[in-house]
């Protein structure tokens, strides 16, 4: 039980923090008391001062030392509401208090026990007597709020710098809390020419000047949430991984008119997006409308391209007959616009756990948010003239005789849209592509079994 004395003393350090927390300053207070009456009174200010050492501990100190007129508080105690941190720690045992009264508890910094304890180092000559947690919960909320302010201040600040377009939707960050295997933090651009003011979510995760760089493509109905598996091996390898949204899925704007998706805006979108990030030595990481997509994109800057994964997708040239999986997909899509996809990636990938199959759907709160899935299948260029068609054409040449990267193909075996067949085709348009790596129990969805792919890609692109 703390002392009435103890309680008293560390209310006065929390208005001290109150004050920093109204000045904009990390809210920590502290109070310096001597024979049971306050001499002195500090609170954090290294923000305002441009001070790294004015923590609320050492102004305190300071202004003790003043009214004393000694450097030495001997019969001094000190109550500051946040454990102090190893330069007011030192500080501490150098003035000589008698005691340090502190509430929350600092896990990265403290220097009474959460990190280090000074207080308790018998080789120094001075030992000062140390409690900790009086009204810590008061303390720790404090902190709490200020720090929950600031994030909501600057969520606003990062929205306000994207503003939503009347002929889009934003799906709410609440839609995205708490997905099971995506921790990555979001990064937004809105200011690309093609984008003309939609806001476009990517994930950029590793050293930006890593000698390789994975540009991870997904398809639809997914987002990027399908390369939670792969994404950490190829950070653990050194590398930088960057994992758009296309637009109208993820954590993308989405345009309300279906009218608004084509081949070719998509396609200038991606290609703005890799030079915004100024992309090099890139591994292009693809599937299903990510690899329709994403294999056009070499040739038009084929010198930052060094490198390709291509799972469960294809060329749409079409010149070629799309496949029967595919074309059945369609008429699927077609008959049901707005199918459940939670359930889809149940059916397609029974490991999944409930959660993780939900995390699907989290991009599509309701029908206004699926413009995108509903136009992308009959999107796929069928015919000579369509969108896109030329492009793939071209995307074919350039595979079959200018590639001059590695190349890595993985196949879901059992995968009735986009398999093996389909992708034995592809692998005689890439110049120089290697035998496929089969899985054997991986569906469409190839990335929910892609911890090994991503491995066999880190070993086969070492040395790049």
């Amino acid at each position: 039980m703390n002392s009435e004395s103890d309680l008293y003393f560390m209310r006065l350090a929390l208005e001290q923090a109150r004050l920093a927390a109204r000045a904009g300053e990390v809210p920590v207070g502290a109070v310096v008391v001597k024979d049971g009456h306050v001499i002195a009174v500090g609170r954090n200010a290294p923000v305002a001062a441009h001070d790294p050492t004015a923590h609320a501990e050492i102004a305190a100190l300071r202004q003790a030392a003043r009214v004393l007129g000694n450097y030495r508080l001997d019969g001094c105690e000190l109550f500051v509401t946040l454990e102090p941190c190893a330069m007011c720690s030192g500080a501490v045992l150098h003035a000589r208090l008698d005691r340090v009264v502190y509430g929350a508890i600092e896990p990265r910094t403290g220097a009474a026990g959460s990190v280090v304890n000074l207080f308790e180092n018998s080789q120094l000559n001075h030992q000062t007597r140390l409690v900790g947690g009086v009204l810590a919960q008061e303390c720790a909320d404090v902190l709490r709020h200020f720090f929950q302010q600031k994030r909501d201040t600057q969520a606003l600040e990062r929205k306000a710098a994207h503003p939503l377009r009347d002929d889009a939707l934003r799906t709410p960050d609440a839609c995205f809390a708490e997905l099971p295997g995506y921790r990555w933090p979001p990064h937004y651009v809105s200011d690309l020419p093609a984008l003309q003011g939609l806001r476009m979510h990517y994930l950029d995760v590793g050293p930006q000047e890593a000698s390789l760089t994975y540009l991870c493509l997904h398809g639809n109905p997914a987002w990027s949430y399908v390369y939670r598996k792969m994404i950490p091996v190829f950070a653990q390898a050194g590398c930088r991984v960057v994992a758009p949204d296309l637009i109208g899925f993820g954590k993308s704007d989405k345009p309300k008119r279906e009218s608004a998706h084509s081949f070719s805006w998509h396609r200038d979108v991606l290609l703005q997006l890799i030079e915004r990030l100024d992309l090099q030595r890139v591994v292009l990481v693809v599937q299903d409308w990510g690899g329709l997509l994403g294999l056009t994109l070499p040739m038009a800057v084929p010198q930052r391209f060094a490198g390709l994964v291509v799972m469960n997708t294809a060329l749409a040239t079409g010149d070629v007959p799309l496949s029967p999986g595919f074309l059945a997909w369609r008429e699927m899509c077609a008959k049901n616009p707005d199918f459940d996809i939670a359930r889809l990636m149940a059916r397609g990938n029974p490991q999944l756990s409930q959660q993780e199959c939900a995390a699907y759907m989290a991009p599509f709160p309701d029908k206004g948010h699926r413009a995108a899935t509903r136009v992308f299948p009959p999107m796929v260029p069928d015919h000579p003239q369509a969108d896109g068609a030329a492009l793939s054409q071209q995307a074919r040449h350039f595979w079959q005789y200018d590639w001059h990267g590695r190349s890595m193909m993985a196949v879901g075996m059992p995968d009735p849209v986009l398999g093996w067949d389909t992708m034995q085709a592809l692998r005689k348009v890439i110049r120089n592509c290697p035998e496929p790596l089969q899985l054997l129990d991986a569906g469409h969805f190839v990335q929910e079994q892609g911890e090994s792919i991503a491995q066999s890609a880190v070993d086969v692109f070492q040395g790049l």
